[in-house]
This record gives structure tokens, C-alpha cells and sequence, in this order.
């Protein structure tokens, strides 16, 4: 029996509207990501949920339990499946790290998986805490459908491994856009088949 994970990014927050790199800055969601989580919590009601996960920081927790608001689910905290660190550049506008730090950002942009902006992590050790987490997860849960709230680069990263993509372009191959639904069905821990990738039909038409 497959187990199913729905695989979700978390809602809007303030720095996401302002294009700010903001992996490790605990920051709320907006009102408008609030929206957001509410829409996916409304399409996913009526499907059965088992258990669920989020990454410990508020934008996830508080975008999973607005899902979980109609299933009596209270999710589990997993620091694992925390957002990247961008160490130096975090609360910086993109536009402003390109200009100020023109060299780092370059090497960044063209390896995020190998090349760290200062202070921050690699794509590699995102992945390297992340996929045990959530091989960890679906072994601990065989044949039920689990929630698991994350962040656009580690969704980005997870995808890239389970799908056979190569983990130097996550950027550039793979969208996660805010909110969006992805689901994957694993026959077991190490092979996932993705069904559903960057859906946001619960708010919006088309993608941003």
C-alpha cells in the first residue's frame, strides 16, 4: 500500500512580498498568506488526513494548522525540515545582495547546492537533514496520507532528489510557489511518484 505525502509550502509572509531572503528569520504569515492557508485548508477538507508535519518555524506551523483546523490534527514540529539559512544576506532584499555582494551572489546563483552565502548552508546540507526527516516520516507512517508543511527551497530540494533532478538546478527546474500543494506516492522511503507539483488552483488560476 502507498503512503502519500501532501507536501505543502507555507503561506505568504510580509518579507516574501518584499522579496527579502528570509530562510532563517522566524517571521509571521501576512494576512494575505493567512488567506492563502485558509483556501488550501478548505480544499484539502474533505480529504483524509492521517498525521501531519511542519518545519518549526511559524510561517509553517501556523500555515499547517490552519489545514489541519478541520481534520482535529495537531501538527508535529520537525526542525529538519526548516527553511535554508542565508546567513549574512537574511532580511536583505535580493536586488540589494546582487548589488552588495555582487561575487558571492554570483557563485550562489549559479551553484546554490554547492556554494554557501556567508554564514548560511548549502543546498547539499538542506538536503542532507531534510530528505532523513522525511524518508523518516514515511517509514514511521506506511499507507496513511501525511501532511508536511515546509519552505520553498527545502520543498525545492526534496522534489529534486525523490524526482531524479539534478540538485545544482532546484532554482532554475522546480517552482514552489507560496501555498502550493505538491503530492507524492511512495511505494517505499527512497521512491516517490510526484502526481501533483506546485498547485495553487485552491487561490489563484495560474501561477504567479
Amino acid at each position: 500500500m502507498k503512503t502519500r505525502v501532501l507536501l505543502v509550502r507555507h503561506g505568504g509572509t510580509t518579507l516574501s512580498a518584499e522579496d527579502r531572503f528570509a530562510g532563517s528569520l522566524d517571521v509571521m504569515l501576512s494576512d494575505e498568506g493567512r488567506a492563502q492557508a485558509a483556501a488550501l485548508g478548505r480544499r484539502l477538507a474533505n480529504v483524509k488526513i492521517d498525521v501531519a508535519f511542519c518545519s518549526d518555524m511559524k510561517r509553517a506551523v501556523d500555515t499547517s494548522v490552519a489545514v489541519c483546523k478541520s481534520h482535529g490534527l495537531s501538527p508535529i514540529p520537525v526542525s529538519g525540515l526548516r527553511e535554508v539559512d542565508h546567513g549574512k544576506w537574511e532580511g536583505m532584499v535580493h536586488k540589494e545582495v546582487e548589488t552588495k555582494f555582487a561575487a558571492e551572489y554570483a557563485a550562489w546563483d549559479a551553484d546554490p547546492f554547492t556554494f554557501a552565502p556567508p554564514g548560511g548552508e548549502t543546498g547539499l546540507q538542506v538536503l542532507a537533514r531534510a530528505l532523513p526527516a522525511l524518508q523518516k516520516i514515511v517509514v514511521e507512517h506506511p499507507g496513511q496520507t501525511i501532511l508536511v508543511v515546509s519552505h520553498k527551497a527545502t520543498n525545492r530540494l526534496l522534489l529534486a532528489a525523490l524526482m531524479g533532478i539534478d540538485p545544482r538546478l532546484y532554482r532554475e527546474r522546480l517552482a514552489q510557489d507560496l501555498a502550493c500543494l505538491n503530492v507524492l506516492d511512495f511505494a517505499d522511503p527512497a521512491h516517490a511518484r510526484a502526481t501533483v507539483v506546485n498547485d495553487i488552483s485552491h487561490y489563484a488560476t495560474l501561477p504567479a
